[in-house]
């Protein structure tokens, strides 16, 4: 069986879109708050460990569970979701007319404890430059709230979007083909799989892959 450690609607949805067969088990997991030291990836990696661990803890022997965790990402900077309006009003002063990274992190592990893939996908978005009647109004419909970095590229935040380089699905919270290729890599032991990672076009691939 395939437990989504996650109440997140966006997440059943893609999975049920992709025609994934899925069962959901919120984990209740507080990622808490990351540190001065904190890089994206790693913090990102970490919240989704913690995450599927505590479920297939519970679940029954061999039973696979995926945790997963979302970032934004600016300047080093780790954007979860805005406390409330004036966070979120911040964080999209921040992304306004500016390549940001969304970096989700997935954890597959099979119950009771043992740890399958361990990964990450970053996607680059830019942003046109907004204006503060755009950045009040779009807060005030209350979109951003439980969004990380204050937006969803799949509702009004769509047309502030100038630019996507790498997976559009993991800006809305789960890379899907990332996460077909771990699947196809349990369902085939001795299958290899080369890490994911979202370079930017032209750039080395410096992003840690490894706990």
């Amino acid at each position: 069986m395939f437990i989504l450690a996650s109440n997140s609607p966006r997440r059943r949805d893609l999975l049920r879109k992709a025609g994934f067969e899925f069962e959901v088990s919120p984990s209740g997991v507080d990622e808490g708050t990351p540190g001065p030291q904190d890089l994206p990836e790693e913090f990102a990696r970490r919240a989704a460990r913690m995450k599927a661990l505590s479920i297939a803890a519970k679940s029954p022997a061999g039973n696979l569970v995926l945790g997963a965790d979302t970032i934004v990402s600016i300047d080093g900077l780790i954007l979860g979701k805005p406390a409330g309006p004036l966070d979120a009003t911040r964080m999209l002063r921040l992304l306004s007319g500016r390549t940001h990274q969304v970096i989700t992190a997935l954890c597959l592990v099979k119950a009771p404890a043992e740890i399958q893939t361990l990964t990450h996908e970053t996607t680059f978005v830019t942003f046109a430059e907004l204006s503060e009647e755009e950045i009040r109004a779009y807060v005030a419909s209350r979109e951003p709230y439980d969004k990380a970095g204050a937006y969803a590229i799949q509702g009004l935040a769509s047309k502030f979007v100038t630019r996507i380089s790498g997976c559009y699905s993991n800006v809305v919270g789960l890379p899907l083909a990332l996460l077909r290729e771990i699947l196809q890599g349990v369902a085939e032991p001795g299958r290899t799989r080369s890490p994911r990672s979202g370079k930017q076009p032209g750039t080395a691939d410096s992003s840690p892959r490894s706990e």
